[in-house]
């Protein structure tokens, strides 16, 4: 089982939740295992006051939870960010893992980097811009006639298999993960690279941006690395820039 040292860096992060209810029983089962940080993302205002409002076990971590506009803020500082699906019928461009093997290596991550586990609306679940700030996504096996879970539920479910007796599991990761704030300067770098060379346009930027992320996450670098990269872009980038201006 993670330490409680290692609890305080997982994230639970929800995006536009609509309900009340599915806020305080997230937030519940939160408390039951032990991972007291909250993050929510555009929820809506009312549910969020009402949630806060009520009184039980749970009240502090929703006291205390952290509101943000985007996913892209919540998850800036995590190493490791898992987005969270019912699959349903929508093509997906990530690495899909089970929850048991998903939450191993959720365990092994917990011991040097933060990560953040992300649940989307009960409506829509997470839009393909949010997924593109994911490493890879975690689904929970559910019969094929009823896919999607409860959101408080869902969350329960997650956090219980993260934290009972993991000892099967191998040694952890000795590197540091690079953060989705140094994903993101990655992407935006290699952004800027393909528009001055011409390889998006207006018409093609939008899905390039998503395509790009998705795929700077899926490398999995460590923060040395995510630096040595990111160096390497700016230097392409001077140098595209300087032929631009007529330097030589």
């Amino acid at each position: 089982m993670p330490s409680f040292a290692d609890l305080d860096h997982l994230r639970v992060v929800l995006v536009a939740t609509r309900n009340p209810l599915n806020l305080g029983a997230a937030a519940r089962a939160m408390s039951n295992f032990g991972a007291l940080r909250l993050r929510v993302v555009k929820p809506f205002e009312l549910a969020f006051r009402e949630a806060r409002s009520a009184v039980g076990p749970a009240a502090e971590i929703l006291t205390n939870a952290e509101e943000f506009s985007s996913l892209k803020e919540a998850i800036a500082e995590c190493g490791l960010v898992v987005g969270t699906t019912a699959i349903q019928h929508r093509e997906l461009q990530h690495p899909l893992r089970n929850l048991a093997e998903s939450a191993g290596l959720i365990r092994q991550s917990l011991a040097s980097t933060r990560v953040a586990i992300v649940f989307g609306s009960e409506k829509t679940g997470l839009s393909n811009d949010d997924l593109s700030y994911c490493h890879w996504l975690m689904h929970i096996p559910t019969r094929s006639k009823h896919l999607s879970m409860n959101l408080g539920q869902a969350v329960a479910v997650t956090l219980y298999e993260i934290v009972r007796d993991g000892q099967q599991q191998g040694p952890a990761e000795e590197l540091t993960p690079a953060t989705s704030a140094d994903l993101e300067r990655l992407t935006n770098a290699l952004l800027e690279a393909l528009q001055i060379s011409g390889y998006t346009s207006p018409a093609t930027s939008a899905a390039t941006e998503e395509k790009a992320r998705r795929m700077i996450h899926r490398m999995n670098l460590d923060a040395r690395d995510a630096e040595v990269v990111l160096g390497m872009l700016r230097q392409i980038l001077w140098k595209v820039r300087s032929s631009y201006r007529g330097i030589k």
